[in-house]
């Protein structure tokens, strides 16, 4: 009788040691407030049920390649060629791609904190991620980065988990510095930023990525992109998966970008909000960074007027209870004593702060 084949013999060395990406909470019950994955509160452009139907009949057929339309469209967004833009199915897909091409066996570099998923993409590859850390001020560290000596580096703007937004001064310090590729990761630059996209045209150093799930209400779909010189398109595109972008994603994110009427009074509505709630923090005097995203950083203070860790974790808890879902980042001293609450409609933000004044309430009997 043979050996039992055993395929823990087989499995690359780092993927053995990867730990994989944890994504927020996705509750399966009915019932919930949920602020804890930065989606769109609001549904996407109505003009997508027309194309739905439309392309109903053609699904029998494979879709076109390279996603040529909405290339060509993302390109006249920007003032680009379609060469310079390259479709994935979600920007995480795009920075596998980049780290595929771009990294392997040798080193990236991010700032901490910001995507969790940077880790994940550069260890599938075997490579080393460099960690560059940020002081609690949130300046972009320009020397420290220029320093590295990655050949892709990355930066989430505006940052993640804080949703503090950096110049495109200081963007152009680093291109101007750095020794390899900056890839400038703009998942919610639609709600305040300034896209590092207008220093394409001087910087053949740089990828800006975006993606349809923000701004377009599109998470569902996996639809993101990157702009960068036509030399590291195509070199991207010789990674791409076949076909890596279905046909309903590529005819639906084209409608989401075409219909700027309703993507702007979308992004201006959650913009209203967040500043609504970052008012309601500043009356709690609870410290919370400035956004640009659909979410904000807030440090929050019990009844006796302390922050922390505990108590950072005490109201995490205590609003899951009341079926309301924010995010806690409890592995890192800049974060462990904050949560993120992304931005919902005006009912759920009037539910999620009623849930804070009933644990405030409950924490001044205690």
């Amino acid at each position: 009788m043979s050996e039992e084949f055993n395929a823990d013999n087989l499995i690359v060395s780092w993927v053995k040691e990867l730990s994989p990406y944890v994504p927020g909470e996705q509750p399966q019950s009915q019932g919930w407030v949920k602020l804890n994955t930065n989606e769109n509160p609001y549904p996407a452009s109505p003009n997508i049920a027309k194309v739905l139907q439309e392309q109903v009949e053609a699904l029998r057929l494979y879709p076109e390649p390279t996603s040529l339309e909405l290339r060509k469209a993302i390109a006249k967004q920007f003032d680009l060629s379609a060469e310079q833009v390259i479709i994935g199915n979600g920007s995480d897909n795009i920075l596998d791609m980049i780290t595929r091409s771009f990294v392997g066996l040798g080193q990236a570099g991010h700032t901490v904190p910001s995507y969790s998923l940077y880790p994940v993409v550069v260890a599938m590859s075997g490579g080393d991620l460099l960690n560059i850390p940020f002081e609690e001020a949130m300046e972009l560290p320009v020397e420290a980065i220029a320093k590295t000596p990655a050949s892709v580096f990355f930066l989430t703007n505006p940052n993640a988990p804080t949703g503090v937004c950096f110049s495109l001064e200081s963007i152009e310090a680093v291109l101007k510095k750095i020794k390899g590729i900056l890839v400038v990761d703009e998942a919610y630059i639609d709600f305040g930023g300034q896209s590092a996209s207008a220093l394409l045209q001087s910087h053949n150093n740089l990828i800006v990525v975006q993606t349809f799930s923000k701004s377009y209400s599109l998470a569902g779909l996996r639809v993101g992109y990157a702009m960068a010189s036509s030399k590291i398109i195509q070199v991207l595109d010789s990674v791409r998966d076949a076909y890596n972008v279905d046909r309903l994603a590529q005819a639906i994110a084209q409608v989401a970008l075409e219909d700027r009427a309703h993507f702007q009074a979308n992004c201006e509505k959650i913009i209203q909000t967040r500043n609504q709630s970052q008012a309601y923090f500043q009356s709690l005097d609870w410290f919370t960074y400035p956004s640009s995203a659909n979410f904000l950083f807030t440090q929050p203070k019990n009844a006796q007027g302390e922050s922390g860790p505990e108590v950072a974790a005490s109201l995490f808890e205590y609003l899951k209870s009341k079926k309301i879902l924010v995010r806690y980042f409890g592995s890192h001293p800049l974060t462990c004593s904050f949560l993120r609450v992304s931005i919902g409609t005006d009912n759920q933000m009037k539910t999620f702060n009623e849930g804070i004044e009933s644990w405030l309430k409950q924490e001044q009997q205690n």
